[in-house]
């Protein structure tokens, strides 16, 4: 949810500093660094003292982000509390463990307020500018929420980590605006009902891959675009889309190398555990059309901006829930459902 965060189309310092603060108290309370943690709270209610007024300049609404702000500010009243009382126990006890437990809930809570503060920072009427070329593909303006079902054929168990759970179930943040194309390519998918009843089609401990669907075509046959075409299976294709930091808008149809930018890092890198990413071959930037992928995400393969993925693929979602069941997702699995739950509004169909 953080690279979510700083994926939203806002300039506001003041909020990206008091960002960091609350998150790095999720960092420290993880990592039992309490003094650490209590030191971040301290800065975050500062910034909330001091900054309000730069903050709330940048909002749609003034008195909605005054209103949230103020809630977040008494929200930090029990979790310095938990805290505290941490501190005061021994470590390794249950009573340090249930007083980290509430901080954590705590922190959780400022934080899912703090992304609704950010939320109102994003102008009016503001759209990711994409070339009118892909107007007669779907697109996402905006952000919409996926939820999905994935079940072991069988009668067969998820097992994470020792616990079983009888199928997999994952939210998942789609994010048009850092890619408005592939988001609304697969928003557009998940409501035609596409990947439900599909199988997972690859899971090698890289990534777990699918859309894929039987039959000859390797992706969604339907209308094609005028600018991309179609697949020689009759697939409708999308093209590559990449939004580099401090860039206005994405650029298609190319890697990041081949625009003679290797190395810079894009709005939403393959820096997590569950990273969506839209699949096509490798040396042909516009033969994406349904297959997507989840990053199993390991940081000394994928650092940010110096991997095989950012710039190459897009990433255009994260897995915010639910995002350790992909460690026991296998080939074979079915995606039992795939439903829009909210932003379906946010899709705009071709013209």
């Amino acid at each position: 949810e953080s690279l979510l965060r700083y994926g939203l189309p806002i300039k506001n310092k003041e909020v990206r500093d008091l960002q960091k603060s609350i998150e790095d108290i999720k960092i420290n309370v993880s990592s039992k660094r309490k003094s650490a943690a209590l030191d971040d709270l301290k800065k975050a209610r500062g910034i909330i003292n001091t900054k309000e007024s730069k903050m709330t300049a940048s909002c749609r609404d003034a008195k909605v982000c005054s209103d949230i702000l103020a809630s977040m500010k008494s929200d930090l009243e029990p979790l310095e509390g938990t805290l505290r009382a941490s501190v005061d126990y021994q470590s390794g006890s249950d009573q340090e463990r249930k007083a980290l437990d509430d901080s954590y809930l705590t922190q959780d809570k400022i934080q899912k307020k703090l992304t609704t503060l950010e939320e109102q920072m994003i102008p009016a009427g503001y759209q990711t500018p994409v070339p009118s070329d892909y107007d007669d593909l779907p697109q996402l303006k905006g952000r919409a929420t996926v939820e999905m079902v994935v079940k072991k054929t069988g009668g067969e168990k998820f097992d994470i980590e020792g616990q079983l759970f009888n199928e997999a179930k994952m939210k998942m943040i789609i994010d048009g605006y850092a890619a408005p194309v592939t988001s609304g390519n697969f928003v557009d998918l998940v409501q035609k009902g596409f990947y439900t009843d599909m199988d997972i089609q690859r899971s090698d401990g890289f990534v777990v891959q699918t859309g894929d669907p039987k039959g000859e075509a390797d992706g969604y046959v339907g209308t094609p675009s005028k600018s991309v075409g179609a697949g020689k299976h009759g697939e409708r294709l999308i093209p590559l889309e990449i939004f580099p930091q401090g860039d206005k808008g994405p650029f298609y149809e190319t890697t990041i190398e081949d625009e003679g930018r290797g190395g810079e890092a894009t709005v939403l890198p393959f820096s997590s555990y569950g990273a969506m990413g839209w699949a096509r071959e490798e040396y042909d930037p516009n033969t994406g059309s349904s297959q997507f992928f989840w990053l199993l995400f390991d940081s000394d393969l994928t650092p940010a901006g110096k991997n095989v993925l950012d710039g190459r693929y897009p990433v255009f979602g994260y897995v915010v829930e639910g995002a350790d069941f992909l460690r026991d997702v296998k080939e074979g699995d079915i995606i039992a459902s795939a439903k829009v739950t909210e932003g379906a509004e946010n899709l705009v169909q071709p013209k």
